[in-house]
């Protein structure tokens, strides 16, 4: 149980005892830290339950916190708000109890969530755009994982599609003689002696958009290839699981590298084995109608201010839709794995699209309608101008060529005296992906924001490498010192206070990131943290301080916060260098 837990349950007694029997209690950090470090605000919600005055019910509270050793500066202001301040006793207690973080750390109850994030597509550079979905929603995996959760994640490809057609067109009209071409094929197309690497892909994909987009008959070349590999044309399925291998390999690599990870790595193409039964299943729940020769699903409610688009499953020529996949997709993902809840991370304009896609399942009974399906939409990033961030001559930036631009500023930054030269270009990459990371987790997940390369990647501010910096040095400290469990035996001030209150907040950041779906609480909470910290770090000489009593209880508090940050820092997928 955390500490703050503990605190409210401890404050319900006192309520009790004072005659007020609540399940529920409400302490939140004084507005005012000169009335107390917390406040209690249920005296006006009480007084309507017991038809007395506020102020009195408040008294009543205050006047038993008052004999109560755990609590000093008690006092009642305005209205009824109790103000209250945790005595050095209580403080100093509970820091010893929190040697495991994991100690500090309120769960939840265990559910098996899983997650579709990342939606990179196949033949196509992973680019800034991609940064958010995996981002975000690699830290809420973490994070859910912490609070107990089990966590099933899933890349989601966009392996199917005009994409595909585009690439092989391009191919065709390259390489016309390749037996992935030839109608009469019978060999072994594993044998046959074509190779295409992620660069070949880099540039074939876009020539073959802007071909497609130019000529019409191009165009229509792309869709009838599109529609014979869905159909299950041989050739172009050996030709496309080549360019998925050479694809996925390069994706996974550029995922790495920004410490996101997936359970599965599955794309739109493995839901075609569902789909027969799906089609089928809403055929004869009657759940279709014709619409201008293609089949819907309507998904309005009386409830909507708003037009509500029916959900378009099959085309007019028999062919499927990205909604047709997504419902087969969330239909095989209940079947094998039957989760609780499905959480969807994608860019927020989508939100009208996943909206459809849900009350459909849900209106189909397709999802039973105890499993929760949400759709947790995000910002963009941009550039300086305030539009989604590009290169120089205004192209898409991929994620590699931003790492490798960021590594650059980064590289800057390291203390040459520190680390040893052949580890520099190391440390740079993990303080640029740490500047990346933890620039695109400041802001809420629905806000747009504008990612400016030399204030992100500074030693000071709200910055990544700042969070590094200060946690190299927290460790760097106690290497100096031996290696056992200390104590807090006293604290002297205003700034070690400061640092255990906040020690304190860690199980409620934790609990209000989660469920919002959003690391900016989290980001937050750790910069406070890491401040606070170095606020005392600077007012003290911890290692020279003579006396004994404080400065173990410096080195307690020193290690309470490194492992605090240990904790966060991996949960937002931040890695920390050995030096910097």
């Amino acid at each position: 149980m955390s500490i703050l837990k503990s605190l409210r349950e401890s404050l319900k007694d006192v309520l009790k005892e004072a005659g007020y029997n609540e399940d529920s209690i409400i302490i939140t950090e004084s507005s005012r830290k000169d009335l107390g470090d917390f406040q209690i605000n249920d005296a006006m919600r009480l007084a309507k339950i017991y038809h007395k005055s506020p102020v009195d019910i408040a008294n009543d509270v205050a006047n038993i916190l008052k004999e109560n050793k755990n609590f000093k500066n008690v006092n009642v202001a305005g209205p009824g708000f109790i103000n209250f301040s945790l005595s050095d006793k209580f403080i100093i207690e509970s820091l010893n109890k929190i040697t495991n973080i994991d100690e500090n750390i309120d769960k939840e109850e265990n559910k098996l969530i899983f997650m579709d994030y990342g939606g990179a597509n196949i033949a196509k550079t992973l680019h800034v755009g991609h940064l958010r979905s995996a981002n975000i929603g690699e830290g809420v995996k973490r994070l859910a994982k912490t609070l107990g959760y089990t966590v099933i994640s899933d890349v989601h490809f966009g392996d199917i599609g005009r994409q595909s057609g585009m690439v092989i067109s391009e191919i065709k009209e390259r390489y016309p003689n390749l037996p992935y071409f030839d109608e009469n094929y019978n060999g072994d197309y594993s044998e046959v002696d074509f190779t295409i690497t992620e660069d070949d892909l880099g540039e074939i994909y876009p020539l073959a958009s802007t071909k497609a987009k130019e000529d019409e008959s191009k165009m229509a070349e792309v869709i009838e290839i599109t529609k014979e590999l869905e159909d299950g044309n041989k050739g172009y399925t050996a030709l496309w699981n080549k360019i998925k291998e050479v694809s996925i390999k390069d994706i996974k690599k550029v995922y790495k590298e920004i410490n996101t990870t997936f359970d599965l790595y599955e794309g739109e193409g493995d839901c075609y084995p569902y789909i027969p039964e799906v089609i089928d299943y809403l055929e004869k729940g009657n759940y279709l109608r014709e619409s201008e020769d293609a089949k819907v699903i309507d998904v309005i409610e009386e409830s909507d201010n708003s037009p509500m688009p029916p959900l378009v499953v099959i085309k007019n020529n028999g062919g499927t839709l990205y909604a047709t996949r997504e419902l087969a997709t969330m239909y095989s993902r209940l079947k094998r794995f039957n989760p609780d809840e499905l959480w969807y991370f994608a860019d927020f304009r989508q939100s009208l699209y996943f909206e459809q896609v849900f009350r459909a399942a849900k209106k189909t009974n397709l999802i039973e309608n105890n499993k929760v399906l949400g759709f947790y939409g995000f910002g963009t990033m941009n550039g300086e101008d305030g539009k989604p961030f590009k290169t120089r001559d205004g192209g898409v930036m991929s994620l590699k060529e931003l790492i490798s631009t960021l590594t650059s500023v980064t590289r800057a930054r390291i203390n040459e005296n520190m680390v040893e030269e052949e580890k520099r270009d190391e440390v740079a990459r993990k303080l640029a992906i740490a500047a990346l990371k933890y620039a695109d987790l400041i802001p809420y997940r629905e806000t747009d924001y504008i990612f400016d390369p030399e204030k992100f990647t500074s030693l000071e501010g709200k910055t990544g490498p700042y969070l590094l910096y200060s946690t190299i040095r927290m460790k760097s400290l106690l290497s100096k010192v031996e290696d056992k469990e200390y104590k807090v035996i006293k604290l002297k001030g205003n700034e070690d206070r400061k640092v255990a209150l906040e020690l304190f907040n860690l199980s409620e950041s934790l609990t209000k990131s989660l469920k919002v779906k959003s690391l900016n609480e989290l980001a937050d909470y750790i910069y406070r943290l890491t401040s606070f910290y170095n606020s005392f770090y600077n007012s003290n000489i911890i290692l020279k301080e003579e006396d004994e009593d404080l400065k173990e209880s410096y080195l307690a508090l020193t290690k309470l916060v490194y492992n605090t940050n240990l904790k966060v820092l991996n949960i937002l997928g931040l890695e920390i260098p050995e030096k910097m």
